[in-house]
C-alpha cells in the first residue's frame, strides 16, 4: 500500500501565514507539488469547504484540515510544525500542529482506517508530545507510520491498552468498566451508548469517540460508542441500546437508524463538542438518564410522530403554528400537483370549453358512444373531471392535515369538515387555515380533558370529531366564513386586475418569495397562494395561470443556478457541492427548489441573495410578459400546459445566469466570516 506520509510533504517549525486559510492552501500546494494531487485549487477549495463548514482545531494545539477531493490522486497527509501558531478554533487556543489528510474522492477503505487510525493517535498525549519533540521530518514520518502500525511513541510511555480503543473505524468502542461502581458510590453503574458522525466521516467522527469513551471511564461510567463514518460502522447492539440509560449524539449530519434509540433520554450535540467537551456531555447524560422529563429520541411509527414533535420541548407557539401550516400545504401538495396536470391535459385535449361540458360527456357517454368532437374530447373531459375533483380536495386536504399536526389522528376529521365548509362559503384558502387551526387546537384540548375509562375508547372516534367538528365548522359557519369569503374575493379581484407594472412588482415578491428560503415556509406561503387560485383560472381569466407559471419558474432558478456556478468556476465549490450540481439540473428542471439547499447550508450568506436576485428577475419577466401555466407542478416536463412557453424559458435562463454569475462573484469577492472564530457549526449535507 502507498505510504500516507513522506519527508516531503512536513514542515517543521515554519511560518505557514496567520489563517487557516493561509496554511490549508500552503499544504494542499505541497501535496500536489508531490504528484499526489492533480492541482492545487481544487485540492484547497475542497479543504476549506471543509473547514467553513466546521472548525477543525481540536483541544491540545492540534488542527486536523480534512477532505475528500476528485483532485487526490493518493490518499495524503501533509504534516506542518507551526511557528508561530495558528488559530483554527479550538476552545484552548491556536495549534502549533496540523495534519492535513487529503483523500480521494473514491478512496479505498483499508486507507480509510488508516487515516481514520491517525486521527485517533493524535488525541493521545504521548503521540503529540513525540511529534513536538522530533527534531527531522524523517522522524515525524517514522512516528507517524508507528502510530498506524499501533507501536508506541519513541519519546513518551505507551498510553494503557485500556485507555485506547480499538482504532478499526467498524469497531464499536467500548468502556470496558463493567462492574466499576458509578461516581455516586455503590449505586448502580450508569450504562451510555453514543454514535458520532461527520460530514468527511474520517476524523473527526473517531476522535469524538474516543474522547466520550477516555472520559466515562475516568467517571466509571460504560460507554459503547457506533462510529458512524466513512471507512463503515458496525451498529451497536440491540441488547445493549436496550440496556442503555442514555444516548449521546455527537453528530454534524443524521443518525442512521435513530430508530433503534427511541424512547431513550438524548443529548444531542455536533461531533466537535464530542472531543471539546466530552467529560460535559457524558455529566450531561447522566442527569438526563434520571430527569424523567429530560428530552428523549422520538418514536417513529407513523401513528406517533405527531405526537412526538407536540411534545419537543422548548417549542414555542409560533414553531408550533409554522410547522402545523407546512404540514398542511406537504399533505396538500400530492392532490394539487395530480389534480393540476390531469386537469392541465383535459385542457390540451378538450380545449378550454371542456369545463362547459365535461360533466354531461363523463356521465352520458363511453367508448362506445363517443361524444362530438369524438376520443380526444371524450378523454379530455375523463381527464379534466378527475382533476378538478382532485383539486376539489385542495382547502379539505389542506385544514385536515393542519387539524392532525396539532392534534393527530383524533384532529383529521373535524379539519377535513372545516375546510368543506370553508370551501363551500367561498372562503378558499385563508378560510381553510382557520379552519385547520381551529379544528386542531379544538380537537387538542378536547384531548386533554381527564374522562372515565369507559369512554376514553370514544374520545378519538366519537367525542373528539364530534365537539371539534361542531365548534370549528359552526364558527366557519355562523362568524368567520362571510368576512374571509369576502377578503378572498376582493384579493382575487385585485390580482386578476393586476396589469402592467403592478403585475411585474407582483412577479418580483413572488419570485423573492419562492427563492428565500427554498422550500421552507415563505416558499411554501407563495405556492400555496398560487395553487390555491390555479382553478379559478379560464380562458378570460388566466391571472391565476399567470402567477402559477410566476412561481413554478422562479422555483426553478436556485438549484438550475447553482448546479450552472458549479460548471462554471468548480474551485469554488466543494467535491460534495459539485456532486451535488449535477443532481440539481434535473431538480431543478422538475421545479423543485430544494435542490439547492445543500449550496444554501454551507453558505447561506452568499447562495441566498444570489438565488433571490434571479428569482425575482425571472418572476418579472414571466408577469410582464404573461406567461401562464395550468399545471401546479412538473416544471419543464409541462411543457404542453405552459402558455407562452418560449418566454418562460427566456425567464428562467435569465434568472439562472444572473443567480449564477451573482453566486460566483460572492464567492470569489465577498469573504465569508471563518469558522473558525464560531464555536461550532452543525454542518448540513
Amino acid at each position: 500500500m502507498t505510504q500516507l506520509i513522506t519527508t516531503e510533504l512536513v514542515e517543521l517549525d515554519q511560518n505557514l501565514g496567520s489563517s487557516p486559510e493561509d496554511v490549508i492552501r500552503h499544504l494542499a500546494s505541497k501535496v500536489a507539488a508531490s504528484g499526489r494531487a492533480t492541482e492545487v485549487e481544487g485540492l484547497f477549495a475542497d479543504a476549506f469547504a471543509r473547514e467553513q463548514k466546521t472548525a477543525t482545531g481540536i483541544p491540545g494545539g492540534i488542527a486536523i484540515p480534512h477532505c475528500r477531493s476528485e483532485a487526490v490522486t493518493v490518499p495524503t497527509l501533509a504534516m506542518a510544525r507551526l511557528n508561530p501558531k495558528v488559530d483554527f478554533g479550538a476552545k484552548d487556543g491556536p495549534a502549533d500542529l496540523i495534519f492535513f489528510i487529503a483523500a480521494p474522492g473514491g478512496a479505498d477503505q483499508e486507507h480509510l482506517k488508516l487515516l481514520s487510525k491517525l486521527a485517533r493517535s493524535l488525541i493521545k498525549k504521548d503521540f503529540t508530545a513525540a511529534l513536538r519533540n522530533a527534531s527531522s521530518r524523517e522522524e515525524i514520518v517514522e512516528l507517524v507510520d508507528g502510530a498506524l502500525a499501533d507501536k508506541p511513541a519513541a519519546h513518551a510511555a505507551a498510553v494503557p491498552a485500556e485507555a485506547a480503543p480499538a482504532a478499526g473505524a467498524s469497531a464499536v468502542a467500548g468502556a470496558g468498566a463493567a462492574g466499576a461502581g458509578a461516581a455516586g458510590g455503590g449505586s448502580k453503574q450508569k450504562r451510555l451508548v453514543a454514535v458520532t458522525a461527520c460530514p468527511t466521516g474520517i476524523a473527526h467522527t473517531y476522535m469524538a469517540a474516543d474522547s466520550l469513551v477516555a472520559a466515562a471511564q475516568e467517571m466509571g461510567v460504560d460507554l459503547q460508542v457506533e462510529t458512524q463514518g466513512s471507512s463503515g460502522a458496525k451498529p451497536l447492539d440491540p441488547a445493549v441500546i436496550a440496556a442503555a440509560d442514555a444516548v449521546i449524539f455527537a453528530v454534524d449530519v443524521d443518525v442512521r437508524g435513530k430508530e433503534r434509540f427511541a424512547g431513550k433520554p438524548v443529548i444531542n450535540a455536533p461531533v466537535k463538542r464530542g472531543i471539546d467537551e466530552p467529560d460535559k456531555m457524558v455529566q450531561e447524560a447522566l442527569a438526563a438518564a434520571d430527569n424523567p422529563n429530560a428530552r428523549r429520541v422520538p418514536h417513529f411509527g407513523a401513528e406517533e410522530q405527531a405526537e412526538n414533535a407536540e411534545m419537543e420541548k422548548g417549542e414555542h407557539i409560533g414553531q408550533k403554528l409554522k410547522r402545523a401550516l407546512l404540514t398542511g400545504v406537504s399533505y396538500m401538495i400530492p392532490f394539487v400537483a395530480g389534480g393540476g396536470l390531469l386537469i392541465a391535459l383535459g385542457f390540451l385535449l378538450g380545449g378550454y370549453d371542456i369545463t362547459e361540458v365535461a360533466d354531461t360527456v363523463v356521465l352520458e357517454n363511453n367508448f362506445g358512444n363517443l361524444p362530438e368532437g369524438g376520443l380526444a374530447i371524450y378523454l379530455g373531459a375523463v381527464m379534466f373531471k378527475i382533476g378538478a375533483l382532485s383539486m376539489g380536495f385542495l382547502v379539505p386536504a389542506l385544514a385536515g392535515y393542519i387539524a392532525y399536526a396539532i392534534a393527530d389522528r383524533p384532529g383529521i376529521a373535524p379539519g377535513f369538515v372545516a375546510g368543506a365548509v370553508a370551501g363551500f362559503m367561498g372562503a378558499g384558502f385563508l378560510g381553510g387555515i382557520v379552519g385547520g387551526l381551529l379544528a386542531g387546537y379544538m380537537a387538542h384540548l378536547i384531548g386533554t380533558w381527564q374522562v372515565p375509562r369507559w369512554l376514553r375508547g370514544l374520545m378519538p372516534v366519537v367525542i373528539i370529531p364530534l365537539l371539534a367538528s361542531i365548534f370549528a365548522s359552526g364558527l366557519m359557519f355562523l362568524v368567520l366564513g362571510g368576512p374571509i369569503a369576502g377578503l378572498t374575493t376582493a384579493l382575487n379581484s385585485w390580482l386578476s386586475g393586476m396589469t402592467g407594472a403592478s403585475a411585474v412588482v407582483l412577479g418580483i415578491i413572488l419570485g423573492l418569495m419562492m427563492c428565500f428560503d427554498l422550500g421552507g415556509p415563505v416558499n411554501k406561503v407563495a405556492y400555496a397562494f398560487a395553487v390555491a387560485g390555479l382553478s379559478a383560472g379560464s380562458a378570460t381569466n388566466q391571472a391565476p395561470w399567470q402567477i402559477m407559471a410566476t412561481v413554478m419558474a422562479a422555483g426553478m432558478v436556485p438549484p438550475l443556478a447553482m448546479a450552472l456556478a458549479t460548471v462554471v468556476d468548480k474551485k469554488l465549490f466543494s467535491l460534495a457541492e459539485r456532486e451535488n450540481g449535477k443532481a440539481a439540473w434535473l431538480l431543478g428542471a422538475s421545479f423543485i427548489s430544494e435542490g439547492a439547499i445543500p449550496f444554501a447550508a454551507a453558505d447561506p450568506l452568499r447562495v441566498i441573495p444570489a438565488s433571490m436576485v434571479g428569482g425575482a428577475l425571472t418572476g418579472a419577466l414571466c408577469m410582464a410578459t404573461g406567461v401562464t401555466s395550468q399545471a401546479p407542478h412538473g416544471g419543464i416536463f409541462v411543457f404542453f400546459a405552459i402558455g407562452n412557453l418560449l418566454m418562460f424559458v427566456v425567464a428562467i435562463l435569465a434568472g439562472t445566469v444572473v443567480s449564477a454569475l451573482a453566486v460566483i462573484a460572492l464567492k470569489r469577492w465577498a469573504a465569508a466570516k471563518p469558522a473558525a472564530t464560531v464555536e461550532s457549526v452543525p454542518a448540513t449535507v
